[in-house]
């Protein structure tokens, strides 16, 4: 693997960045901008080609062994980054009591894609960092293979991640992102210029991801980086889960710009900022940069947990 392999998936980069009329924000003299990762690559978009493109190459070629729940955008990301690249690819799911299920839709499309899934127990899954636990799983993976984490968030991860912090120097004020393990923001944010902040929107419940995006920037760049900061309240219920008021926002929200939404993430960034817009939170001026990080992969969930 090298940086000539990954050059020719023909990644969209940069990523478009779009403007949007949306009478909430523009009331209040705000700017909305889409930043459009879903665009990079049909198999690998968003911030999992940011995430994933630098271990990629750190890889050469090697197995890859990496972590997710049932539902992960990166679980999918890096079995078809090895179906198109062709390496090996394991993935250790959480939870043992799917190993005698069908596979839902986004494990289905792993296993298509060639990976191999693990399925362990929770408390396995909470300990996979432990060395004792890692040596098991690798024992039992290809020999030579490569660790990415949960998520795909390493300090490679986020110095990927900082070019897109990069390529928004002086397009925007503001720039929001959904976080699922926090290596998008802490890169994010490294990379925008002095005076340009970043807005982090956790997807899962609890108040662990301040300490997650500081251990990153610490290993990516040797310390704190850039103006972040996370707002946890738009989780809607914690991961994988879509209550029916940010079901209903996103509907109308996809019906006001004709544009699919994805819900697990995107959604709840989205929510996030124009109820920030609706307190008043921005000053007159403000241009928002919405980053958009991943697209629908199939049926959306209606409005309750799964």
């Amino acid at each position: 693997m090298n940086a000539f392999d990954l050059a020719r998936l023909r990644p969209r980069l940069p990523s478009p960045l779009e403007p949007v009329e949306d009478e909430r924000f523009a009331r209040r003299g705000l700017t909305l901008l889409l930043k459009r990762e879903d665009l990079i690559h049909p198999d690998l978009p968003g911030n999992k080609w940011r995430k994933l493109a630098l271990n990629l190459e750190a890889a050469a070629g090697r197995p890859v062994l990496t972590f997710g729940g049932a539902y992960s955008h990166h679980l999918r990301a890096t079995a078809a980054a090895g179906r198109l690249l062709g390496f090996p690819t394991v993935g250790v799911v959480r939870g043992d009591e799917l190993a005698g299920r069908p596979l839902n839709p986004s494990l289905a499309r792993c296993a298509a894609d060639g990976m191999r899934l693990e399925f362990v127990d929770r408390a396995t899954y909470r300990a996979k960092s432990d060395p004792a636990v890692l040596a098991a799983l690798l024992e039992r993976a290809p020999a030579g293979a490569y660790v990415v984490p949960e998520g795909g968030s390493n300090a490679l991860a986020a110095r990927g991640c900082a070019e897109l912090g990069r390529e928004l120097a002086g397009a925007a004020d503001a720039v929001a992102v959904a976080c699922g393990t926090g290596g998008t923001l802490a890169g994010l944010a490294a990379g925008l210029a002095p005076g340009q902040r970043a807005l982090g929107f956790p997807v899962l419940k609890g108040d662990f991801l301040g300490g997650e995006v500081r251990a990153l920037q610490e290993a990516a760049f040797g310390g704190p980086r850039g103006d972040w900061s996370l707002d946890g309240r738009f989780h809607g219920g914690g991961y994988a889960r879509v209550s029916p008021a940010l079901a209903a926002f996103t509907r109308d929200f996809e019906e006001r710009h004709e544009l699919a939404i994805e819900r697990l993430y995107v959604a709840k960034m989205l929510h996030g900022l124009v109820t920030l817009a609706e307190e008043g939170a921005f000053p007159r001026g403000t241009r928002i940069a919405a980053v958009v990080t991943g697209a629908p992969d199939g049926p959306q969930p209606s409005g309750s947990s799964r």
